[in-house]
């Protein structure tokens, strides 16, 4: 689950929706009332979201309790799901996974439909806290974002964003990707709103994230790079940390004195024209019923916003190192930054091809 923004919200939400197709079951017919015909039951349910971030035995479940095929695609970054769900992503799907930064734009363009939660009456399951845009999305998983040290060969005490840019950790770092993640650590190490949209302040975000590039040995795969002694230090997602601190009792998460991490959000969302409400809204209340995440949680530990599934869950997940920590006092959110996102694109760009 890696982030790469490669396109603009703001550049996408100029273009036109596509043509829609019909809600719900399907279409009504020519000169007929969608009252006239019975619904019929959906059997087929088209998803796009992130690889490797939902059990096969889950989805295998569904298919079987509601008769029909689950059909997954995958997304490689955000920008993936945020060019279908602005050229028409009803026309192809009837759940995008996107995340909490980019909601009210894409409410604001009608780019994705109200629900109706009276049919997902196991989203009360959610955390109050956790909801961005409750009318129009379910939040699935989140992720606190932090740093993972190994504690015998990391050269130096981690304690902050600055000690990132040490020149001892060059070539030691293991990291998560993409503007909307990396610019925020950098504006907090500066002291200015992780969520700023002040070009100067951002443009001085892009001059500490060169030093931080220096020390960068890879982009992803931290839990790999932190077992097999590649770096001796990552910023990652909570459950990346869960799987590489299962498999190597030396890692620890760093003990931050004062800077915030970030929180973010995986949401489920309707696209505007779906052609098959019915089969999606039935999928979010079953992946909201508590055993249901509970179950998915043993094979993806991340952080998780159900508070009734956490419950449930095994005694390992809810007592998990990777999830134990202060963090969780002093956190930030991403919010949608505007037209601001051009500005955070043009300078990631430079930042990746080295400028």
């Amino acid at each position: 689950m890696k982030r790469f923004l490669a396109l603009t919200l703001s550049l996408v939400l100029a273009l036109p929706l596509a043509a829609c197709g019909g809600s719900g079951n399907g279409s009504t017919p020519a000169g007929g009332n969608a009252t006239d015909v019975p619904a019929e039951a959906s059997t087929e349910l088209n998803i796009y979201m992130w690889q490797q971030y939902i059990s096969d035995a889950l989805i295998a479940d569904f298919e079987s309790q509601n008769n029909c095929k689950i059909n997954l695609s995958y997304m490689s970054d955000n920008a993936d799901a945020i060019t279908k769900l602005t050229a028409g992503g009803g026309q192809e799907y009837d759940l995008i996974m996107t995340c909490d930064a980019y909601m009210d734009s894409l409410v604001a363009g009608g780019y994705v439909q109200k629900l109706n939660l009276d049919n997902i009456p196991n989203s009360s399951n959610i955390n109050e806290a956790y909801w961005t845009a409750k009318d129009y999305c379910v939040p699935y998983l989140m992720n606190y974002i932090y740093v993972v040290n190994n504690t015998e060969t990391c050269p130096i005490e981690i304690t902050c964003y600055n000690d990132l840019i040490d020149p001892a950790l060059k070539g030691q770092i293991s990291t998560i990707d993409g503007a909307r993640n990396l610019f925020p650590i950098a504006l907090v190490a500066l002291g200015y709103d992780p969520n700023s949209t002040n070009e100067q302040e951002i443009a001085a975000a892009y001059e500490w994230l060169t030093k931080y590039n220096d020390n960068v040995v890879a982009y992803g795969a931290a839990e790999q790079n932190l077992t097999n002694g590649t770096a001796c230090v990552a910023l990652t997602y909570d459950g990346n940390a869960s799987w590489a601190m299962g498999d190597k009792n030396t890692l620890k998460v760093a003990d931050f004195e004062s800077d915030p991490v970030q929180l973010g959000f995986d949401l489920y969302v309707i696209p505007t024209g779906a052609k098959h409400v019915d089969l999606a809204e039935k999928f979010l209340n079953y992946i909201t019923d508590p055993q249901v995440m509970a179950k998915n949680l043993e094979e993806f530990p991340y952080s998780c916003p159900n508070d009734a599934a956490v419950a449930a869950a095994s005694e390992s997940y809810r007592n998990d190192p990777a999830r134990d920590f202060s963090y969780k006092e002093n956190v930030f959110f991403q919010k949608d930054v505007g037209d601001a996102l051009t500005i955070y694109n043009d300078y990631y760009q430079k930042l990746k091809v080295g400028e």
